[in-house]
């Protein structure tokens, strides 16, 4: 017969474990790189391969895209250290995907909001003339603005949840249950039958 799991605490419910991180340094290097190879970048590069493989405008978007990774997923990290040390949240794991997935979200809005403008101006200095600036300048923000705004922000996203997931569980490793050896948490708190439990505020 399967025994279900009694969900008696807010840690008994599924990313609600406290965590904290990790000691062995190589754990957050791997957190880094992996979050940063997110899998429908790395699994198409090899079965559709980049017509162009050097840095610049014509790149295939793809490496763009891992490129940017491999530099936010770290700087993500760094940034929910320096959270941790001053307000110590998040504490779950649940907490570190929300926060990953959030400011993905963000930073990718953010991002292809400045990539439709660079667009835009780019217009003005190939056109012959201001009707023909302003022309390119429109459908410029069409394609790039209204269009593929909601396409980057669901792959950030997307790309934020997958290096999310790798933080919470390659950087972080559940907390160590404090024990009431002395039996004097919960008089602290004004109830006694507290006592033994681990204060978790």
């Amino acid at each position: 017969m399967i025994q279900l799991p009694t969900l008696e605490k807010p840690e008994d419910f599924p990313g609600q474990e406290r965590v904290v991180w990790r000691r062995e340094p190589h754990r957050l290097a791997l957190a880094a790189i992996a979050g940063a190879l997110w899998p429908p970048l790395v699994l198409t590069l090899p079965i559709w391969p980049p017509v162009n493989w050097l840095p610049g405008l014509e790149v295939d978007w793809r490496l763009r895209v891992l490129f940017l990774g491999l530099l936010i997923v770290p700087a993500g990290l760094w940034v929910l250290d320096k959270e941790r040390k001053r307000t110590g949240r998040p504490s779950t794991r649940l907490g570190v995907i929300w926060r990953f997935m959030f400011y993905g979200g963000l930073f990718s809005a953010g991002l292809a909001a400045l990539f439709a403008i660079f667009q835009s101006v780019r217009q003005w200095f190939s056109a012959a003339s201001v009707g023909e600036a302003i022309g390119g300048s429109e459908t410029s923000l069409l394609i790039f603005g209204v269009g593929g705004l909601p396409i980057a922000v669901v792959i950030g996203v997307s790309y934020a949840l997958w290096a999310g997931f790798c933080a919470a569980f390659i950087a972080f490793t559940p907390q160590p249950e404090v024990r009431d050896r002395l039996g004097l948490m919960g008089e602290r708190e004004g109830d006694p039958d507290r006592a033994g439990d681990a204060d978790r505020d």
